[in-house]
């Protein structure tokens, strides 16, 4: 839970930016602004972050309140925002904690001499990316945008998707140092509450000083697991269409700032190996994908012990698959060429990731079969090892 401060703003206008001064670094920071202006003959202070700000919207919304005259400047702030700010993103707030964490989020905060209040302007822009089709997530037909970094721009893709007035994006925040902004995605006609009320506490009760590793710090906080525990207790997407499927599916979809791709609870197994092209094939095609992809994952996890456990009891071994059995004979016990081979290819996947672009696939391809034909001569593996991993 961030721990937040509940000083009020003073009424006086000096006090305000002497505290927001000591607060802020100002001085030291070259991206952080104060900006002195005349409003309606009114002193007043702008502070916002110099990249986060639109200048064109600025220059628009200055330009306004200069044309602001002392006869016509409101009373309070609130007849102010809604009299004198030609912009729609405006809200105002008595607390200094409030206003220092939309300052350093983004927004613009004005103070002005007479009020007792900020007034917070939106305005701000991120860098970010363009909607792509993430890599790892393809899809044959259907859409291909993806998730970005910027939590605004991913709830609006899953807003487009679903036109409800029951689809709710709950905006909260974790991290006492980072204050990462955390959205909470459901339909209310469909959710589990008990759930929903469960993982919203859960957020609630997290108890740390930064989210460095966005999602995946909030995920090993929200639910602690085993150490040895090798599986995801949560399913990722980095695509909009499927976040928005799950959630017509009564199930809830968590955004972190700064992470490309979305947290689905609850989540089973039979939902980790889905895909995006079992929400666009036929039901027959989809099925077939799934039992497909079922039964390479079982054999993926289960193969290579079974196979390692019918080597070392030949007797076992069924005539049928008597091609299979190592006949020649090594330097190496079979488990460790099992153990040596899987090292060695995320060792070669590791290299790929390092490599540019135009040289990894070659590389790729020649050291395979250069550490193929060199293992096998040498003695270390057998031929029936390396053709079974």
């Amino acid at each position: 839970m961030v721990e937040k401060d509940t000083k009020k703003l003073s009424a006086s206008f000096e006090e305000n930016i002497k505290y927001m001064n000591q607060v802020l670094p100002v001085k030291e920071s070259f991206d952080l602004i104060r900006r002195d202006i005349v409003i309606g003959g009114k002193n007043a202070v702008f502070y916002y972050i110099d990249g986060f700000i639109k200048d064109e919207v600025m220059l628009k919304i200055m330009d306004s309140f200069f044309s602001v005259t002392p006869e016509d400047m409101p009373e309070d702030a609130e007849g102010f925002i809604q009299k004198k700010v030609p912009y729609v993103e405006v809200d105002i707030t008595e607390y200094f904690d409030d206003v220092i964490r939309n300052v350093l989020s983004g927004p613009a905060a004005l103070f002005i001499d007479g009020y007792s209040e900020c007034v917070i302007l939106d305005c701000r822009t991120y860098p970010a990316r363009s909607v792509d089709e993430p890599d790892k997530d393809k899809s044959l037909r259907g859409s291909r945008d993806g998730f970005v970094e910027t939590i605004v721009f991913n709830t609006a893709l899953m807003r487009r998707r679903i036109r409800d007035p029951h689809l709710v994006m709950e905006m909260t925040e974790a991290g006492q140092f980072s204050r990462t902004d955390i959205a909470v995605c459901y339909m209310s006609d469909r959710v589990d509450k008990a759930l929903l009320d469960n993982l919203k506490q859960r957020i609630g009760d997290v108890k740390l000083g930064d989210l460095r590793m966005n999602q995946q710090s909030l995920a090993e906080a929200l639910f602690k697991r085993k150490w040895f525990n090798p599986f995801p207790k949560w399913k990722f997407t980095e695509r909009p269409d499927t976040a928005a499927a799950c959630l017509l599916e009564g199930k809830v979809v968590i955004l972190v700032d700064n992470s490309p791709s979305a947290m689905i609870l609850p989540t089973s197994i039979l939902d980790m190996i889905e895909e995006a092209n079992d929400y666009y094939f036929p039901t027959v095609t989809a099925v077939y994908l799934k039992i497909t992809r079922a039964l390479i994952t079982f054999a993926t996890v289960f193969f290579t012990p079974l196979y390692l456990l019918f080597m070392q009891n030949l007797e076992w071994l069924p005539e049928a698959f008597e091609f299979v059995a190592v006949r020649d004979t090594v330097n190496i016990p079979l488990i460790f060429q099992f153990l040596l081979l899987e090292l060695s290819i995320d060792g070669l996947r590791l290299a790929a990731m390092n490599t540019p672009t135009m040289l990894s696939t070659p590389l790729s391809v020649i050291a395979g079969i250069v550490m193929g034909e060199f293992s096998v001569q040498s003695g270390w593996f057998n031929s029936e090892t390396m053709r079974f991993i």
